[in-house]
């Protein structure tokens, strides 16, 4: 059994709204010229491209995969062996854009995701995104069960 978990945009929220808007101008002028297909090739890759990690529970693998256009999946397979461990990091992410006026919009995010760590403690790759610190505890309890790993204490 196969389960993708979906991590955020590669290019950030602004340029992946800005790949939205430049998708669906792309999409108007390509009514009157056939080069919008460039604007509609690069709103999907900006706006659509994003991160995942797929995990196989039969086989113990796991593959973090940038997707290009949201559905080309570039990555390797992991195998997940005996002495790796799972634990929960959290990350405080800012997002920096400045207009033309160059006034300031900074967008900040806070996620706890549940990492992959080595036999030496290291993070390997994400396994998923957890959305509050409630849910956190029963969601490693459950990868936990699923890939039969030890849980890494901080």
């Amino acid at each position: 059994m196969k389960e993708t978990f979906k991590f955020e945009k590669a290019f950030g929220p602004v340029a992946s709204f800005s790949g939205y808007v430049i998708l669906i101008t792309g999409l108007i002028v390509t009514y009157f010229s056939l080069t919008g297909l460039i604007l509609v090739l690069f709103g999907v890759f900006v706006g659509f491209t994003n991160s995942s990690t797929t995990i196989d529970y039969v086989n113990k693998k796991a593959k973090f995969s940038n997707n290009i256009f949201g559905f080309i999946k570039i990555g390797k397979w992991l195998d997940i062996k005996d002495g790796m461990s799972i634990g929960i990091k959290k990350s405080n992410k800012t997002y920096r854009t400045y207009s033309r006026s160059n006034r300031i919009l900074d967008i900040a995010t806070k996620q706890i995701k549940i990492y992959l760590f080595d036999l030496h403690g290291n993070p390997i790759i994400p396994l998923k995104t957890i959305d509050t610190v409630n849910n956190s505890g029963k969601e490693l309890e459950d990868l936990n069960k699923k890939l039969g790993l030890t849980i890494m204490k901080q």
